[in-house]
C-alpha cells in the first residue's frame, strides 16, 4: 500500500510530522516519567514513521499510526522494569536531620516537564480537553502511572486518557478485547491505591490561583516564615529530588527552612509552569559576592486555598536549560 499523496513531499510529511510532537511528547511522558526520555522516544518514533512511510497504508489514521509506533517505542525502553519515583514513594516523611539525605541517581526519579513541550497553545484547542490535558500530566497523577507494569500502563493511559475503544488498543498492542479489559481494571484498582483523591469542583479561578502565588512568592523572597506556613495545606509536602529524603507538615517544612535550608534565605523565583502546574525557578545568593545562582526547579501543588506541595527538583544543570531558564534572574 502506498503512501497518501499528501504524505508523499518530504516538506509536507515533516509539517504533519511535528503538527502531533506535543501529543506524542505528552504521551511518551505519561509512560516513561522523563522529558530527556520522552524526546528520545520521541525522535525514535519520527524516524520510524520515516522508515515506515512505504508501508503506511492511506486509510489509516496518521494520529493513530504514530502513536502505535510511540507506545511501542517506550514499551521498548521499559524492558527493563525500572520505574521513575517521588520521594514521596520510597519511604515514610522523616525529619530535617542532614544526616539523613541521600542521593540517588537521576534515573530513580519522576522528572518534571514544562508546559510548552506537551500541551496545546492557550489560543487552540478545547478548554476541557486542555483542562483534562493538564490533569493526566500532574505529578501525582503520573507517579501513580509508574507503579503500572509497562503494558497495563500503556492500556490505561490509551483508554483512560486518550479515550480510545478497547478495539483500538487491542489491535495497537496486538492482543484481544478481553486481555485489554482485564488488565484496565487491574490497572484501576492500581491506581486507585496510589493516586491522591482529587476534588470533583472545577479548577480555580485564575485569580485566585494567582492571588496565592503571589503570597507564597512574597512569603519566600523575603524569607517571612510565618508568611510561608500561612499558605501552607496542614499536609504539605516539601520533597528534593535527588534526595530522599522528604517532610510533611508546615510545621518540619519551617524547621527546614530556618535549619538546613537556611541558604535559600534571599532567594529569587522566576516563574514558569510545568506538568500543567505553576511553577518557579529559585536562584540563590550563592555565588561569589552574593550573586545569584541556579538552586531549584519548584513545581507547585495545590487544593483548597493551600499549597499541599513544594517539589523542588535540584539538578538545574540539566532542568533550567529545558525550561528556557537564565543562567542568572533578570535584574529587577
Amino acid at each position: 500500500m502506498t503512501p497518501s499523496p499528501a504524505l508523499r513531499a518530504p516538506g509536507d510529511l515533516d509539517r504533519r510530522l511535528e503538527e502531533h510532537r506535543r501529543a506524542l511528547t505528552a504521551h511518551c511522558y505519561r509512560m516513561l516519567g522523563s522529558p530527556f526520555e520522552a524526546e528520545d522516544a520521541v525522535q525514535e518514533t519520527l524516524v520510524r514513521a520515516w522508515r515506515g512511510l512505504e508501508g503506511f497504508e492511506a486509510r489509516a489514521a496518521l494520529r493513530s499510526w504514530l502513536y502505535r509506533i510511540a507506545t511501542n517505542v517506550c514499551l521498548d525502553m521499559l524492558k527493563g522494569g525500572e520505574r521513575r519515583a517521588r520521594p514521596m514513594d520510597l519511604g515514610p516523611a522523616r525529619s530535617d536531620d542532614p544526616g539523613l539525605l541521600q542521593a540517588l541517581p537521576d534515573v530513580t526519579w519522576l522528572e518534571p516537564i514544562p508546559d510548552a513541550l506537551v500541551l496545546p497553545r492557550s489560543s487552540a484547542g478545547d478548554p476541557a480537553e486542555l483542562a483534562q490535558a493538564q490533569e493526566t500530566l500532574r505529578l501525582a497523577f503520573v507517579a501513580a502511572l509508574q507503579h503500572l507494569p509497562a503494558r497495563q500502563r500503556a492500556v490505561l493511559i490509551l483508554r483512560e486518557v486518550l479515550r480510545w475503544s478497547a478495539a483500538e488498543t487491542a489491535e495497537l498492542l496486538d492482543t484481544s478485547v478481553a486481555s485489554v479489559n482485564s488488565a484496565l481494571q487491574r490497572a484501576r484498582a492500581t491506581l486507585a491505591d496510589h493516586q491522591p483523591t482529587t476534588d470533583d469542583a472545577p479548577a480555580w479561578l485564575e485569580a485566585a490561583e494567582s492571588e496565592l502565588l503571589e503570597r507564597y512568592v512574597k512569603a519566600f523572597e523575603q524569607y517571612d516564615i510565618d508568611g510561608l506556613i500561612a499558605v501552607l495545606h496542614e499536609d504539605a509536602t516539601l520533597s528534593m529530588p535527588p534526595y530522599d529524603l522528604w517532610l510533611r507538615g508546615p510545621e518540619h517544612i519551617a524547621a527546614w527552612f530556618v535549619g538546613i535550608g537556611h541558604g535559600c534565605r534571599g532567594s529569587r523565583l522566576i516563574a514558569t509552569r510545568a506538568n500543567g502546574s505553576p511553577a518557579f525557578g529559585q536562584y540563590r545568593p550563592s555565588g561569589p559576592g552574593g550573586s545569584f545562582e541556579p538552586w531549584a526547579l519548584q513545581v507547585i501543588e495545590h487544593s483548597d486555598g493551600r499549597i499541599t506541595g513544594i517539589n523542588s527538583f535540584l539538578d538545574t544543570a540539566r532542568i533550567f536549560p529545558l525550561f528556557g531558564l537564565p543562567a542568572v534572574p533578570p535584574a529587577e
